[in-house]
């Protein structure tokens, strides 16, 4: 396997923002190259890894206003190139929080240290963030929503840390709290397409189980969950409630050859917050939004909606700061709405119009209605928004699509501790759209 020869940002004209070369086999501006396929094909039908008439591989993805290209002279692992790159974007948008060319151009010497801890030679060495925090001291600047610059505090001279030659190189040693304590997020995001006439087109569940540990010493974790292949591996009828996990990835922490063998999860946690387990699922269930829109042209230049909105899942369970977007005419005017059930607004930059609904319980129905004025001239592209679909936006505390559960998190620790494990679920949308025709 080999290893990246050079890293690029650019940005989004294609201008080298930064660039770190590992090895002397690629000529310097090679990204002029990478510039012209991007002028001679279309970005949408470009593929994330092409290889030019001389072997260069050229591995490449987009972030905001930026694109990040790795360029290689060898064969080189495209599945190891994008970890590398994802993770490396990962620890960017946590050192920057807000990852645009501002954050970029305002933290050259942060990256290019960060480039340099982060791989030799072109081979990926030290990922994990808190590592890395524990060796780059450079003063750096987050550039926050509001896109102000707030210069962080210069911490204490950089000493090596002893996590990095140690076997459990995620977590410093001798660690003491007062309290010790685990707070396990279950949050799973919902992908759904739904046609108008509530079919499911697509549906998925984007998983990740996020921990903040505040623990002493150097415990170890065994987590339990609802999985159909242990309950089968046990010989232990296959519970209604089980969940086939596949498609997971680990945090490094876990032990791989305990979990294929046995199908436990047992773990050494790094200290604060981390992402222990992510994983997908392909779901068929029912929509846990119905959005139901007639649409009525009283003249030329009136336009009715009227709205109702069904939801599906837990009677239980109520779904905070719902927020559905229908699409209007771009050439609408003079909106006014009518509903019993939380507040409309008109968004001309989205063409669109948002019910919002601060509480939305399991099994019920609201409804509204809105009219819109119409220009007597007709844009060509009136009905345009007809094609558009629904977006709805969700988050429902205590519930998961998938019925992953958490049966136990068990604690161990040589000085044999106290500590108070505390679990959540909460699922979200992701790409949650519903076709109007």
């Amino acid at each position: 396997m080999s290893g990246i020869s050079a890293i690029y940002i650019l940005d989004h004209k294609g201008r080298v923002l930064i660039t770190r070369s590992y090895r002397a086999d690629i000529p310097y501006n090679i990204h002029e190259k990478f510039n012209q396929k991007m002028i001679e094909n279309d970005e949408i039908t470009l593929k994330p890894v092409f290889v030019d008439a001389d072997g260069t591989s050229y591995f490449y993805t987009r972030v905001n206003n930026l694109m990040f290209l790795a360029v290689s002279k060898r064969n080189s692992n495209a599945a190891m190139v994008f970890s590398f790159m994802f993770r490396f974007i990962q620890v960017l948008t946590n050192y920057f929080k807000e990852l645009e060319e501002e954050s970029i151009r305002d933290n050259f010497v942060v990256i290019y240290e960060l480039l340099d801890e982060m791989m030799d030679n072109g081979y990926p060495q030290t990922t994990e963030e808190k590592i890395l925090r524990e060796f780059i001291k450079t003063e750096k600047y987050e550039l926050t929503k509001k896109e102000k610059k707030h210069a962080a505090t210069m911490l204490e001279e950089t000493k090596i840390p002893s996590a990095i030659s140690d076997i459990v190189n995620w977590r410093p040693p001798n660690l003491v709290y007062k309290k010790n304590e685990v707070f396990l997020d279950v949050i799973e995001k919902v992908n759904m397409l739904i046609s108008s006439t509530a079919n499911v087109i697509k549906s998925e569940v984007i998983g990740a189980l996020k921990m903040k540990c505040f623990l002493s010493g150097m415990p170890e974790l065994k987590l339990g969950l609802n999985d159909k292949v242990l309950f089968e591996l046990q010989g232990r009828a296959t519970k209604k409630k089980a969940v086939d996990l596949n498609d997971i990835k680990f945090h490094q922490c876990v032990k791989l050859t305990k979990f294929e063998n046995e199908r436990i999860i047992s773990f050494i946690p790094p200290d604060g917050e981390f992402e222990l387990i992510s994983y997908r699922l392909d779901v068929s269930v029912k929509p846990l939004f119905m959005v139901e829109v007639t649409v009525d042209h009283r003249s030329k230049t009136k336009l009715e909606f009227f709205v109702k909105v069904k939801s599906n899942y837990k009677a239980k369970c109520i779904a905070n700061n719902v927020e559905i977007y229908i699409p209007v005419p771009s050439d609408a005017q003079s909106p006014s709405f009518q509903t019993p059930n939380g507040t409309v607004s008109y968004i001309p930059d989205k063409d669109a119009m948002m019910w919002n609904v601060k509480q939305f319980a399991g099994h019920k129905d609201m409804s509204m209605s809105a009219s819109f004025s119409l220009p007597t001239v007709v844009s060509p592209e009136r009905d345009k928004y007809l094609k558009t679909p629904i977006q709805v936006e969700f988050e429902i505390p205590y519930f998961t699509v998938s019925g992953i559960q958490v049966r136990y998190l068990k604690i161990q620790d040589k000085s044999g501790y106290q500590a108070y494990p505390w679990v959540r679920y909460i699922s979200r949308n992701g790409e949650y759209m519903i076709r109007m025709k």
